[in-house]
């Protein structure tokens, strides 16, 4: 045989094997639901040259709407219409000139519950904010793996891994519920395979995978279901933002407009750094001011958050698609009671209108706080559901974080009194709620993992410390408290260092000399701060005036602010004093509030009073009585 007719048949042979080993390697979601109220569901396939083949389904159940090609040869977007389908199996022939090249079988699941029995989070809730790597290490086998970048475990370095896992979190879930909180919400767990600073997980690199290095799948459904059995509702951190640089896309986009400035980032790809790319302007205020310029929008919405976070491209119809069925897949997956949605103001505004929209028309009852950094409560408010904003913007979102109160009670408690400062601030925060649709469904927190501790924050002045949870966890919010704040964490050291925000918490390694969960250790005032919370969440979770009663404040004099709680016949009064004297109180200019007479419990040191004419107050600090007597 001639040589180079026998050198284009082995061409033609290694080609048509080429053709024919054609696989499937990723299809998401990974499964879904019959059942669902959407019945639509949209599959991204990613093979090589898989778009070269048809999918067809001959089952009359599922069938196909429509079939999307990409930029990219490697995707097929498939659109399923699933409304008659069981919970099954669904076969998938890929052809090509009507033979079948491959087969896919993808599973349609039986729901564990309906829509409407998924319960969000309210005002009855506290929750307790972990950064799962630095909490405890369950499951030191974890700590590295095989295959992941930044495999380095460190615990001298506080930017490093330090080995903290989803078991190290269910063996502590009886502390946690000791404490009274009611909810979790861990920062994230899915897969950061980054070069660097991986441990935080707000670099996601992978949508459907729990980061080994916290553990599996099955690892975090187990925590939602021994949270459950407590009383403890799961609540996961998302991102529709962003993801991390090295996730499995960014090396075969599959349109040319799936990441904003992708032009930009391709032609720099090899040169890509903080110094080349293109980033967000953090002018959030652009999302509501009408004066506000085409060009100030666009760098907020569309810049990167940083150079090793692409920033989403929300406007593709796929990728909003995307976001959204991955959302519902986690909530159904792993029985989630909410989610905290990351940098909430930074995405396309319309696309996260929809995008909550379709969560809670799923899950009629479910919650969702978005992060909005601003200290503007006008801000503040426009992102609630419900809010008449002027430019006719419904964000379908149940709550969002107040970072104003959160600042206005800092502030409050270290100024000096004045007819303008001090408590004032405080009373006039609180007064902003008539700006607010649901002021109720507002999430509070004295600190979080990207603020400094509450204890830095007042310059480790326990007392200060104490007034500010006592007044957090009683006012019309949703209450959230981050880890080690009840044994007076702080990152005093160099204020506001994440690093030293995120430290690890005493007694979560074996080789920890304090062990916080026993008291091990502690010094005094760390466990009297530790029972201060106790008391302090614990009442506060079977207070049904704390959670929807009535909310009446009295304009602070002489250094003293009240606010009461009511509802039917308890009545909580919470008393912040910043005298350092003795100090009695006239308490008949409180008649309105009917409590002459009637007996009083401090729910922190179990006394009793009857309230009569007067009160004194022997020190500074917060007192809290009940008229719920034990």
């Amino acid at each position: 045989m001639n040589k180079n007719l026998r050198y284009l048949g082995i061409v033609f042979f290694a080609i048509t094997i080429h053709l024919n080993a054609q696989t499937i390697e990723r299809v998401e979601p990974l499964h879904w639901w019959a059942g669902m109220e959407n019945t639509a569901l949209q599959l991204l396939i990613y093979g090589e040259n898989i778009s070269e083949l048809t999918p067809d389904i001959e089952s009359g159940a599922c069938t196909i709407t429509k079939i999307h090609k990409a930029k990219s040869p490697n995707y097929l977007f498939i659109d399923l219409d699933i409304a008659k389908a069981k919970p099954g199996t669904i076969k998938i022939d890929f052809k090509q000139e009507g033979k079948s090249k491959l087969s896919y079988n993808y599973q349609l699941k039986e729901r564990k519950k309906k829509s409407t029995d998924v319960e969000g989070f309210s005002s009855a809730d506290a929750i307790f904010l972990i950064t799962p790597d630095r909490f405890a290490n369950g499951n030191p086998e974890n700590d590295q793996i095989v295959g992941l970048l930044d495999q380095e475990v460190d615990r001298t370095n506080n930017y490093k891994r330090h080995g903290g896992d989803i078991e190290g979190i269910i063996r502590h879930l009886n502390y946690i519920e000791d404490l009274g909180y009611t909810a979790i919400w861990s920062t994230p767990l899915l897969t950061n395979n980054m070069e660097t600073y991986s441990y935080h997980g707000y670099g996601v690199t992978n949508l459907y995978e729990i980061d080994p290095r916290f553990g599996t799948l099955d690892d975090y459904k187990k925590l939602s279901d021994e949270a459950s059995k407590k009383g403890i509702k799961l609540i996961m951190d998302q991102i529709a933002n962003h993801c991390g640089l090295g996730h499995w896309w960014m090396e075969d986009l599959p349109f040319s407009d799936w990441v904003n400035y992708q032009e930009h980032f391709e032609t720099n790809r090899a040169e890509w750094s903080k110094d080349t790319h293109i980033k967000t302007n953090h002018r959030r205020t652009t999302n509501q001011d009408k004066y506000a310029s085409n060009k100030d929008k666009q760098e907020m919405n569309d810049g990167w958050f940083v150079y090793r976070m692409p920033d989403l491209n929300q406007r593709n119809p796929f990728m909003a698609t995307y976001i959204i069925q991955n959302s519902i897949w986690w909530i159904e997956e792993a029985g989630l009671s909410g989610i905290r949605q990351d940098t909430y103001p930074y995405p396309d505004k319309s696309f996260m209108s929809n995008w909550a929209g379709a969560i809670m028309n799923e899950y009629p009852n479910f919650s969702i706080v978005g992060e909005e950094w601003s200290l503007n409560p006008l801000i503040i408010g426009y992102w609630q559901d419900g809010q008449k904003n002027t430019d006719g913007y419904s964000s379908n979102l149940t709550s969002i974080m107040d970072f104003p109160m959160q600042k206005s009670v800092v502030d409050g408690l270290k100024e000096v009194e004045s007819r303008r400062t001090g408590l004032i601030k405080i009373y006039e925060g609180l007064a902003n709620d008539f700006g607010y649709v649901h002021p109720q469904k507002i999430m509070i927190f004295p600190d979080n993992h990207d603020k400094s501790r509450i204890f830095t924050q007042f310059n480790q002045d326990l007392t200060m410390t104490k007034m500010a949870l006592g007044y957090y966890a009683m006012m019309p919010r949703i209450f959230q408290g981050y880890y080690g704040t009840e044994i007076l964490m702080h990152d005093t050291e160099k204020p506001g260092d994440h690093g030293l925000i995120r430290s690890d918490f005493p007694g979560g390694w074996q080789e920890d000399q304090v062990n916080a969960f026993t008291g091990e250790g502690l010094t005094a005032s760390q466990k009297e701060m530790q029972v201060f919370v106790t008391k302090l969440l614990n009442y506060r979770k079977n207070s049904k005036a704390i959670h929807e009663g009535a909310t009446i404040h009295f304009a602070p004099t002489n250094g003293v602010y009240i606010l009461f709680r009511t509802l039917d016949d308890e009545t909580v009064v919470i008393i912040l004093n910043k005298n350092e004297q003795p100090l009695t109180i006239d308490l008949n200019r409180f008649i309105e509030i009917g409590l002459k007479g009637k007996s009083l419990e401090n729910i922190i040191s179990d006394s009793e009073f009857v309230w009569g004419d007067s009160l004194s107050l022997k020190e500074k600090g917060v007192f809290i009585l009940t008229t719920k007597i034990k």
